[in-house]
């Protein structure tokens, strides 16, 4: 089964939920039908590492407003958010946590392995420990964020004998990825497509805030780390492309790389 997938690289106002959630609500209603939206990297904030005050909850009307998205597009939606959870005493626990939802309103939750320590996030922030694949409308789905994307034994495709094909289809990235390493970025999302011969999915923002200005660079890559559709650098776009699932098993098929590996 094929799937289509829009991404959609914001603009994001910098500690807003409200003013995000509107932009993305009005961005949202110019898209095809679709199978899977794709946000940025804390949509609902920028890229924070401090944050207390900032931080939504558990329950927050970021996650009510996917969940609400979801069902009125009858379609997954992702992206993550800065979530604190409380844990009693006094206690609150931080995650850069990326929400997989879907039109019945089943929730998967992925919590970002690989924290940016050298922007700070470590500090502030707990990494998850789970690797998350899910499945939907026939493709399994490798869920990773940003600084996710350096490291490649942590996202390596297997084969798994109980299913009798490799672990997932697509990775999506969601990221805050500055320009001043836009190169990486680029450079890194084609490796993942090619050695884990999978569709990739990368989703950046753009604009600015304190730190670093993002020149955007989201884009849908094939197995052979092509582009089937990209957003233009530094605007506000969308992009929408079908991702062919018998496209992947023939390539799979007659060039099977994944049987050879580690």
């Amino acid at each position: 089964m094929n799937m289509r997938i829009s991404i959609v690289q914001l603009d994001i106002v910098l500690a807003d939920p409200a003013a995000n959630r509107n932009k993305v609500a009005q961005i949202v209603k110019t898209l095809p039908e679709t199978d899977l939206i794709v946000l940025p990297e804390m949509f609902s904030t920028g890229f924070v590492t401090e944050p207390q005050g900032i931080a939504e909850s558990e329950n927050s009307e970021t996650l009510k407003f996917m969940l609400r998205i979801s069902k009125e597009k009858n379609c997954a939606v992702t992206g993550s958010i800065a979530v604190g959870e409380d844990e009693g005493d006094g206690k609150t626990v931080y995650y850069n946590r990326l929400y997989f939802v879907r039109p019945d309103g089943n929730v998967t939750v992925y919590n970002k392995r690989h924290l940016f320590t050298y922007g700070g996030e470590g500090k502030s922030f707990t990494a998850g420990r789970e690797r998350v694949v899910v499945e939907w409308r026939g493709t399994r789905i490798l869920l990773q964020i940003c600084y996710d994307l350096r490291f490649p034994v942590f996202s390596r495709n297997r084969m798994v004998a109980r299913i009798g094909r490799p672990d997932y289809d697509m990775i999506i990235y969601v990221a805050s990825w500055p320009e001043s390493r836009i190169d990486a970025w680029n450079t890194l999302l084609m490796a993942r497509a090619i050695e884990n011969q999978c569709y990739t999915v990368g989703v950046n923002r753009v604009g600015k805030d304190s730190a670093c200005k993002y020149s955007g660079g989201s884009v849908i890559l094939n197995p052979r780390g092509k582009p089937v559709a990209a957003c233009l650098d530094y605007a506000e776009d969308t992009a929408t492309a079908v991702i062919d699932m018998d496209y992947l098993s023939s390539f799979r098929d007659v060039f099977p790389v994944l049987e050879d590996a580690d």
